[in-house]
């Protein structure tokens, strides 16, 4: 399965993939209001806690196969199902051990109510090993249209089976209905929409080419997430399931935009970069584009998010979620340069350099340790200013190994984000400074959308933003 996308190919893709994204990206906003202003911040606080497990586990459903099964550039039928096979594997042995071990979990959080959230919520694993396969095969054939369809659809069902839910006051349980659907109805979707199924194949000789390259992914990736979900266990522990309510409420906004559209461009972007993985000036051309475009979308996004925070909270999700408006402005900025890590760290999978990967999530994660072992004794306003700490130091990171690879410098990157990065500081000031007026939420809200909208796009054209054309 060998595939050259050309440059149509790259953008009609791409414009299926953002439509995806920002499509489930509203309906999810949608469906993240309604349940907010119906359940309690505990009930998110609790899910979140159990999210930690379910996040950590699939990572090793997922073994780094996956990316492996797209950067291969002949990977077959007998690759994909001998992959299937591992992840489906993988899933049942942990779901029984999460099983076993969900009466110890809610003990030592002193929730007795998790256990059985946990061992329900638990069976996403079997749909997601399934479809972590359907969506390599989409990505990797350039099949975006296909996930657009089946992730919106998806969306919108579970969406309204947990407000329904919620309506009907089960509580916490509302978000694993939400949440459990979703995982078995994309996964149907999926089946009946793309034409990859799983043989009675299995090739060890396979899975020990793509493990070689994939094992590294897996490292890192777990590295990563014990490294992200250490937060939420922590203040889940230190403080209350309410607080890490707060906390993970004001993280989800920018987490929402940032993820979903850095998402759909560097899912694109790796079969792409991948295809021209021995072409060097080619791969900087398509990465530098990349991180132009992202940075473009991303800084005023980030910068408008914060600076309308407080009314956005409090018009949309009413004022007993005020206290996640400090995390929220804090997780801005955290975000706001993941697209330029990701671009950079896409190259390094692209060429087959899993290794360098590993060794920057390694460097990383260390020095995160440091800051959060440090700002643990701060309070929890701290740990948050340190991830955000940390993130500006992990773009400095990322981008370093490409310096010799790419020959793409510091100066470089930077002159590519300086202009959105500064334009984007001007907006968001100006924006800040509208809640001074002291209108209502409704019309505080509308006034600083439209100034910052008019402010950002009347300034990249009178300096002639490279993205803006």
């Amino acid at each position: 399965m060998k595939i050259n996308p050309q440059r149509k190919d790259v953008v009609i893709n791409l414009l299926w993939k953002l439509f995806e994204r920002v499509g489930a990206q509203i309906v999810t906003l949608i469906v993240s209001i309604i349940l907010a202003r119906s359940l309690l911040p505990d009930d998110f606080g609790l899910i979140a806690l159990i999210t930690i497990f379910i996040t950590i586990s699939n990572v090793f459903i997922q073994s780094g196969l996956g990316t492996a099964l797209i950067q291969k550039k002949s990977s077959d039928s007998i690759d994909f199902s001998t992959v299937f096979f591992v992840s489906l594997s993988i899933a049942t042995l942990i779901y029984i051990i999460l099983f076993l071990v969900a009466p110890f979990i809610a003990s030592f959080f002193n929730l007795p109510e998790l256990k059985n959230i946990l061992r329900v919520l638990s069976l996403t694993l079997f749909p997601f090993s399934f479809n972590s396969i359907q969506n390599a095969y989409v990505i990797k054939t350039m099949q975006f249209k296909k996930m657009f369809v089946c992730n919106i659809t998806s969306s919108i069902i579970s969406g309204i089976i947990g407000i329904v839910m919620a309506l009907l006051n089960f509580g916490a349980w509302a978000l694993v209905g939400q949440q459990l659907s979703s995982s078995i109805i994309v996964c149907l979707l999926m089946w009946f929409t793309v034409k990859w199924r799983p043989r009675l194949t299995f090739s060890l000789e396979r899975l020990k080419s793509l493990f070689s390259f994939g094992w590294k992914l897996l490292l890192s990736s777990l590295i990563n997430t014990l490294y992200n979900e250490l937060y939420s266990l922590i203040i889940g522990k230190k403080y209350t399931s309410e607080i890490l309510g707060y906390f993970n409420r004001g993280k989800q906004f920018p987490s929402l935009i940032v993820s979903n559209i850095d998402s759909a461009i560097q899912t694109v972007m790796l079969p792409v970069y991948s295809s021209s993985q021995d072409n060097q000036q080619r791969l900087k051309q398509m990465m530098r584009r990349s991180i132009v475009v992202s940075s473009f979308i991303i800084f005023p996004a980030m910068a408008g998010l914060a600076a309308v925070a407080e009314s956005l909270i409090s018009f949309v999700l009413t004022d007993k979620w005020l206290p996640a408006v400090p995390f929220l402005q804090i997780y801005c900025l955290f975000y706001a340069f993941q697209p330029i890590q990701t671009a950079n760290l896409q190259t390094y999978n692209a060429i087959g350099r899993s290794d360098i990967f590993l060794k920057l999530e390694i460097i990383k994660k260390s020095i995160g340790l440091l800051i959060l072992s440090v700002s643990i004794f701060f309070g929890i306003y701290a740990i948050a200013i340190g991830a955000a700490i940390s993130s500006v130091i992990n773009t400095l990171i990322n981008a370093y190994p490409n310096i010799k690879l790419l020959n793409y410098s510091y100066m470089e990157q930077l002159k590519d984000i300086l202009p959105s990065l500064l334009l984007s500081i001007i907006m968001g000031v100006v924006v800040y400074c509208v809640q001074f007026l002291e209108l209502n939420n409704l019309s505080t809200l509308v006034l600083q959308i439209v100034i910052g909208l008019s402010i950002y796009s009347s300034g990249a054209y009178i300096f002639k933003l490279e993205s803006f054309k």
